[in-house]
């Protein structure tokens, strides 16, 4: 079977670095998808405007295994990365074949275009299809979620200068971010600067002692 995509994810987020773990954890990041030349046909589009929700499947396009190549057990950061589990238990990028899954809100159709929000992906993602969101068939409150049962919460005080350029959405989108806190699980060091793309520019940050601090945008 050979997969194309009908559309392409532009957002905030230019790099893996910070992206939410999960759609929807960041409720105020928007996005939009354009679709393929091929694929802009309005006729495509007819009836999406009654759903609130839809489900992207998608490509992990910044993640280059070799042919061939892939790990039977992946180390969550649900579990601190210390821990190790089956592959077919998490939402790990590294998978034999690289597609995702994710659960976001239609918050609108400009002319063929598609706005979104929640969205945990990269700028410049493939989309492979595009499916409406049915509560009777995909919502299942009562199931056991393993070890991903609870919600992830903010876990970092996040303090942004007030003199930074960025508007109002933005503001809210980074903090939310932010609050999750981006860093791999085992870093730690007080000194270090992480960056990360957002919204076109580049944001530089510490943490201390459960606070983050922007450093700047630029």
């Amino acid at each position: 079977m050979e997969l194309q995509p009908v559309a392409v994810y532009h957002g905030a987020l230019g790099s893996k670095f910070g992206i939410p773990r999960q759609s929807g954890l960041v409720p105020s990041l928007r996005g939009r998808i354009v679709f393929e030349p091929a694929f802009r046909n309005r006729e495509a589009l007819r009836g999406l405007e009654g759903f609130d929700r839809i489900w992207l499947i998608w490509g992990f396009s910044a993640n280059k295994p070799a042919k061939g190549e892939w790990q039977p057990t992946v180390r969550p950061p649900r579990l601190g990365g210390n821990a190790a589990v089956g592959v077919w238990a998490t939402r790990s990028p590294y998978r034999p074949n690289p597609l995702g899954l994710s659960c976001v809100e239609l918050e609108g159709v400009d002319g063929m275009d598609l706005l979104v929000k929640g969205a945990d992906l990269m700028d410049g993602t493939p989309i492979y299809d595009i499916k409406p969101y049915v509560v009777y068939a995909d919502s299942f409150p009562e199931a056991r979620c393993g070890f991903a049962a609870s919600v992830p919460e903010a876990t970092l005080e996040v303090r942004i200068p007030e003199d930074l350029t960025l508007s109002p959405q933005e503001r809210e989108s980074l903090e939310a971010l932010l609050a999750l806190d981006p860093r791999p699980a085992y870093q730690e060091d007080p000194e270090r600067v992480y960056g990360m793309p957002f919204g076109g520019k580049e944001v530089h940050f510490r943490v201390d002692n459960g606070i983050l601090t922007v450093i700047d945008y630029a």
